[in-house]
Order: structure tokens, then C-alpha cells, then sequence
């Protein structure tokens, strides 16, 4: 599917904006419904799978489906070495479509449920093993990501990327953030989903660094991609680039070719 440039940017931004009002908005039907902090856990990681896999499916197509700065920077720098992703200009039009439509979607997430449009969020998230949690979190989802690029298997995208956050929302003690656009949007819910304004810094500087050993992690595991020979491989979701035309050939001589019959 061949896309502008505005409406790719805007498939991120009402991507991100969703993302960002089903996490919050399933956070406070759980924490509505029952007082279990593991029930609540629960219920907002299979919202977020779910919600994930189904707008990966379908604004993939369109902007590629990153809904998250540090996948667009972790690809715009893969493609810089040789691979084909979004260029500089993608990514200066993605990352401010991303964190606004992750505010959005908390204000509208609250709206739904009666509370207050813009509440900061007095969660604090404010703790060294949190910080690593960020890290480890944000570099297996970058391998993950890129990895599946290096593989030819991007179609794997909705459910191996959904998967992932479901898995990451358990193994990790920060509960898997893994993206500044969305932290950034949680600081405007004062709700379960929420963290407060003063934890947002470190988080997204955890968030960087583990971009930075994911990356890392992908070239020592898979290789620099192959230089591309047209220099022109589209963000995918993309405008897609002129076929070169064909080269016609000239059939061979009947009598020049092999009898392989038996």
C-alpha cells in the first residue's frame, strides 16, 4: 500500500493514540472491577496484547506500525548502515505524532470513564531495578523488531510484537513501558496505569539505553544487513519505489538445448 508522508504520520499518531486508551482505559476498568493488583495486571497486559496485534495489523500497512520513537530511531539507524527503513524525514514526522497522539489517547482514555481530562499521575516509578527493567525491556523489543526485518519475516510483526509486550508486562519489574511516546501519555492519568511526571526522565533514558544494546544486539546476532543496491528501499507502509524495467532476453536455440528426458 502506497502512502503520503502526511498519512503515515497521521496512521502513527491515531496508532499510538489508541495504544495509549486501551493500556490506560482497560487499567481503570480493572482496578474498577477488582482490588486484586495480579487480576488487574492481568487484565490490562491481555487488553494491551490484544489492542497491539489488531492496530499492528492494521496500520501496519500503511506507516509500518511503530507507535514508539525508539522503534522508528532503532530503524531509521538500521537503515543508515545498509538496510532499508524510514529516513530522517519519517522520523522527524513520527516521533511528534506519536507522543501526541499518546497523550491523546489518556485524555481520552479518562474521558471515557468520567475522570478528570488531564490528571498528572501520582504513580511514582522511581527505582533502580525499574530503570534496568526499562532497559531490558526496550532492547528485546528492538531485536525483536529489527530482527524480524534481518529474516524476512515481518508478517510475524502483529502477534510476535504483541506477544512480546504480554510476556515483557510479567518477566520485567517495571512492567514493560519499552516506549517513550506511551510513558510520556501515562504521566496525564492520575490512574492505574499511570506514572507521575518526576519518574518520566529516567524511564526514557532507560528506555534509549536499551535501544542502544538492542541495536547492538542486532548486529552482533544477525549480521549488518546487505547494502542495498538502489539506495531506495520505502519505510514500509510506504511509497513504494518505480519497478526497474525488464531486461528483455532471447530465448535460446531449440537446437542448442539438452534432451534431460529420460
Amino acid at each position: 500500500m502506497s502512502a503520503s508522508p502526511a498519512r503515515r504520520a497521521l496512521a502513527e499518531a491515531v496508532g499510538s493514540a489508541a495504544l495509549v486508551a486501551v493500556v490506560v482505559g482497560s487499567g481503570i476498568q480493572a482496578a474498577e472491577l477488582t482490588r486484586d493488583a495480579g487480576v488487574q495486571l492481568l487484565a490490562n497486559s491481555l487488553a494491551t496484547v490484544f489492542g497491539l496485534g489488531v492496530l499492528i495489523a492494521l496500520l501496519g500497512p500503511v506507516s509500518g506500525a511503530h507507535f514508539n520513537p525508539v522503534v522508528t530511531l532503532a530503524a531509521w539507524l538500521g537503515a543508515r548502515r545498509g538496510g532499508g527503513g524510514p529516513t530522517a524525514r519519517d522520523v522527524a514526522a513520527y516521533v511528534p505524532a506519536q507522543i501526541a497522539g499518546a497523550v491523546v489517547g489518556a485524555v481520552v482514555a479518562d474521558a471515557m470513564f468520567g475522570r478528570p481530562l488531564v490528571q498528572w499521575s501520582a504513580h511514582d516509578r522511581f527505582a533502580g531495578h525499574l530503570w534496568l527493567g526499562e532497559v531490558v525491556a526496550t532492547a528485546g523489543l528492538v531485536v525483536l523488531v529489527l530482527g524480524l526485518g534481518r529474516t524476512d519475516r515481518d508478517r510475524l510483526g502483529p502477534v510476535a510484537v504483541a506477544s512480546y509486550i504480554g510476556a515483557a508486562y510479567w518477566f520485567t519489574s517495571s512492567t514493560s513501558f519499552a516506549n517513550p511516546a506511551v510513558t510520556i501519555g501515562r504521566a496525564f492519568t492520575d490512574t492505574f496505569a499511570g506514572i507521575a511526571p518526576g519518574s518520566l526522565g529516567p524511564f526514557i533514558a532507560a528506555q534509549l539505553a536499551g535501544a542502544a544494546l538492542g541495536l547492538g544486539l542486532v548486529s552482533a546476532v544477525f549480521g549488518r544487513p546487505a547494502p542495498v543496491s538502489t539506495g531506495t528501499v520505502p519505510l514500509r507502509g510506504g511509497p513504494e519505489p518505480e519497478p526497474e524495467p525488464a531486461t528483455p532476453t532471447l530465448p535460446r536455440p531449440v537446437t542448442a538445448q539438452k534432451d534431460h528426458s529420460p
